[in-house]
């Protein structure tokens, strides 16, 4: 298969627009996956919602079950460098043959699907990809992340045995509502009759929501600090040590190689979850546990990319994300200084994200990424400089000549300044960063 066919399919796939362009409505992802005989109900479904942690708890639940020998199916969204990348079997990204394969043995059913009315949406053909590519693995377990919401997210066609929802707060106001209690509605619509709920912590209007609509489903409820929670957790090298309390016992040092206590609060929902589709009433294999986090990625969160200075790759683009993400730096780095490097979505709250970054940051460098999303840099510079003071802005067009300009500046604090540089703002912001120091990762 040549790279121009895979291109190809990507551009027939991303053409498609995006799925809040649409009305919500479940029919026409339900109309396809009906003509593909369901795949969704292939195997038992551990569905994540929420705002932030999505991804990386989605990540920890299928090494839990790929070191129980389980062969996985796990959906995430959105992509850093590829496509691909959004759906993958025993943790792999599908191979360009097989992800072009999966679009041709559906793309007839997607054209019956369309001349129904309005058009599938990108994110509802990748969804109907995934689940045949899983029904035909054949996967043991599928990990399914919403894309934006849950009621109205195109993979709340399946049900899961296991519902998880990891912390809401405010983000995508425009398109799932203004307060964290509207939100939160729209995250619990993922909660099924008969499931178990594993909701972390929340706050309490999210947790009121939640809760009732746990009781309105009949869902057995797992509570991040009453029934499962994080016992202790020292920072360590690398990472950080965990003992955590399950809903079936107690796991000691476990060493979660990410940083920030966001992350041992995602590392336990995620055991809780595992725990609660594991039949039986025995604790998991404490081996097989900590092998499964000893091995746990989370690419573009707080991650490493370089060294000499150190830089650091976080995709926090929410208020609530951008907190967590600062408290785990200073938590789990020494830097005396921070360069930022900072592009941002126009629809989000960028004043929020720049007012948190302005005591953090000795100087920032305003950019722009790849997406065509992303507000322009002379913008955002713009409101950088009302926060942070014109001689603390730095705006540079070009995302590659961003990083250099950061880089240089923490060089020239010097080797022993402590100095390190943050590029954050956005996934897509993430994404091209990890993209090009991919080859400078030392």
């Amino acid at each position: 298969m040549s790279e121009h066919e895979l291109a190809s399919v990507e551009a027939l796939i991303r053409g498609r627009g995006v799925e809040w362009e649409i009305d919500p409505t479940l029919e026409r992802i339900a109309a396809l996956t009906d003509m593909l005989a369901s795949p969704q109900r292939s195997c038992p479904v551990v569905h994540i919602a929420g705002t932030n942690g999505k991804s990386s708890v989605a990540r920890m639940v299928d090494s839990l079950f790929r070191a129980r020998g389980l062969r996985t199916g796990r959906y995430t969204s959105p992509e850093f460098e590829s496509m691909r990348e959004r759906i993958c079997v025993d943790g792999v990204p599908l191979s360009a043959d097989r992800f072009v394969e999966v679009y041709r043995d559906i793309e007839p059913y997607v054209e019956m699907v369309d001349q129904k009315g309005v058009r599938l949406s990108f994110f509802e053909v990748l969804t109907a990809m995934a689940f045949v590519a899983f029904a035909d693995a054949p996967a043991d377990v599928a990990v399914l992340e919403t894309g934006m919401g849950g009621t109205w997210d195109a993979t709340n066609v399946a049900d899961g045995t296991v519902a998880v929802i990891t912390p809401v707060a405010l983000d995508h106001m425009a398109y799932l509502g203004s307060d964290v209690a509207t939100i939160a509605g729209e995250k619990a619509g993922i909660i099924k009759p008969g499931a178990t709920a594993v909701i972390a912590q929340q706050e309490i209007e999210a947790a009121e929501v939640l809760m009732r609509r746990a009781a309105e489903t009949g869902a057995v409820v797992a509570r991040e600090g009453l029934e499962f929670g994080v016992l202790e957790r020292v920072v360590a090298l690398g990472g950080q040590l965990l003992t955590l309390r399950g809903l079936k016992g107690v796991y000691e040092e476990v060493f979660l190689p990410l940083y920030g206590a966001h992350q041992a609060s995602n590392a336990v929902c995620a055991l809780a979850a595992a725990e609660a589709l594991t039949s039986g009433d025995d604790p998991l294999d404490i081996e097989l546990v900590r092998q499964a986090f000893a091995e746990t990625s989370s690419p573009g969160r707080l991650e490493v990319v370089r060294r000499d200075p150190t830089v650091l790759v976080d995709a926090g683009h929410n208020p609530a994300g951008m907190r967590a993400t600062i408290e785990g730096m200073y938590e789990s780095f020494d830097f005396a200084k921070v360069i930022g490097v900072v592009s941002v979505m126009a629809d989000k709250d960028v004043e929020g994200l720049l007012e948190l970054l302005e005591p953090v940051l000795e100087e920032v460098v305003i950019t722009r990424n790849s997406s065509p999303r992303a507000m322009p840099a002379a913008e955002l510079a713009e409101i950088a400089e009302d926060m942070f003071g014109e001689d603390r802005v730095r705006l540079v067009e070009r995302f590659d000549d961003a990083i250099d300009t950061a880089i240089g500046l923490a060089d020239a604090e010097g080797e022993f300044s402590g100095t390190g540089v943050l590029i954050t703002g956005s996934v897509a912001t993430a994404g091209d960063a990890r993209h090009l120091l991919k080859a400078d990762r030392r």
